[in-house]
């Protein structure tokens, strides 16, 4: 994009939005800032007024547009973020699955209604400081990796389809993290030290636990510890404690490690197992998008990020009736959860992705495919 152009830029008061929307000054567009308010736990009494609490990135995103000189407004998504996030975070441990609740903030909110509200301004684009990349090719938008493979965020990213791609500006695509903070102190930015947060943003403490224990306490029931093989080996604290792959605090004894395989919600019991029962080399996921808005082909070789941190896989693709699919991995991994997404990539670019519903074998479904 060479013509100037209004750009609304999706700004938190961190780092990376303001340099965002410096660097799109700097390039002569029509800069506009927006932060959306959005629902955060009550702090505590004794908390009140420390920093981070709620409202503190409204106020430090509008003085980052006072600094740059552009006009700074104000999204109110409260209630819809609580119904449509929150409640879904809780809805979901009670399945007994274990949510990401950026991915469904990304898809509704960051690059739904703010992308709507954007557009109501004026704005032609939407920006935002995550460390990815958009390229038009002949055939359609694509979403690429960052060049900071330490910083990228595209796993976060994987439901935008090609009218989001049409629309949005990454200006930290091919940035470092350190270029980005040096940016900041050269450009005397407010934001310029602000750390980074890495829990939910909506709690006030992190506790992810404590909150859904406090908000649905029908969802943290003790309820027994079976072995894989149907003996009863003690009992759990609430299966929201506890996710694929654990081994530290079941609270059982045993001759060899044990490891959480499975949870149960139905039941409300947490299955466990030998390091050797726990590996899967196939998933099932639903809810499945795709960035060019069709799959590849059956059985198209790719590679899968099963969550945020992980390392990338080897995979095939088999899409299924109903937005599902069924991935067959070359290798069995040990930690396939459910409620979780399944990001699929191409190289550097970003096929697509859906929501883990369950770790299979891949004889588990008919007509399984074999492995990668």
């Amino acid at each position: 994009m060479n013509e100037p152009t209004r750009v609304a830029v999706a700004m938190s008061g961190g780092v990376d939005g303001a340099v965002a929307a410096a660097l799109l000054q700097e390039r002569g567009h029509s800069v506009i800032g927006i932060t959306m308010r959005l629902w955060r736990e009550p702090p505590l009494p004794e908390d009140a007024g420390a920093s981070g609490v709620a409202g503190d990135c409204v106020a430090e995103a509008a003085a980052v547009c006072r600094h740059l000189g552009i006009p700074h407004h104000i999204l109110d998504v409260r209630d819809a973020f609580e119904r449509q996030v929150v409640d879904h975070l809780v809805a979901e441990y009670a399945r007994g699955r274990t949510p990401n609740p950026c991915l469904r903030c990304n898809r509704l909110f960051k690059f739904g209604a703010l992308l709507h509200h954007a557009r109501a301004l004026g704005a032609t684009h939407l920006a935002s400081g995550h460390y990815a990349r958009v390229e038009r090719r002949i055939d359609g938008w694509r979403l690429l990796t960052a060049a900071d493979a330490t910083k990228d965020q595209s796993y976060v990213l994987y439901a935008l389809g090609q009218e989001e791609l049409s629309a949005l500006l990454l200006p930290l695509g091919n940035l470092t993290k350190a270029r980005v903070r040096a940016l900041a102190h050269a450009m005397d930015l407010p934001a310029a030290e602000r750390s980074e947060s890495q829990d939910i943003c909506f709690l006030r403490d992190g506790n992810y636990r404590r909150f859904i224990a406090e908000r649905a306490p029908g969802a943290v029931r003790p309820g027994p510890i079976l072995h894989v093989d149907g003996r009863l080996l003690g009992e759990h604290r609430g299966l929201p404690f506890y996710t694929i792959g654990q081994r530290e605090g079941l609270g059982i004894a045993a001759p060899h490690p044990l490891y959480v395989l499975r949870i149960d919600a139905a039941r409300n019991a947490l299955i466990v197992g030998p390091a050797a029962a726990l590996g899967r080399d196939a998933l099932l996921a639903e809810a499945m998008t795709y960035v060019a808005g069709a799959p590849p082909p059956a059985g198209t070789p790719l590679e899968a990020k099963i969550r945020y941190r992980a390392r990338r896989a080897s995979v095939r693709l088999w899409p299924l009736p109903g937005d599902r699919a069924r991935l067959a991995f070359a290798h069995p991994l040990r930690d396939i959860t459910p409620g979780q997404a399944v990001v699929l990539y191409d190289g550097q670019e970003v096929v697509g992705g859906g929501i883990i519903v369950a770790a299979l074998a891949h004889t588990d479904v008919p007509g399984g495919a074999p492995h990668a």
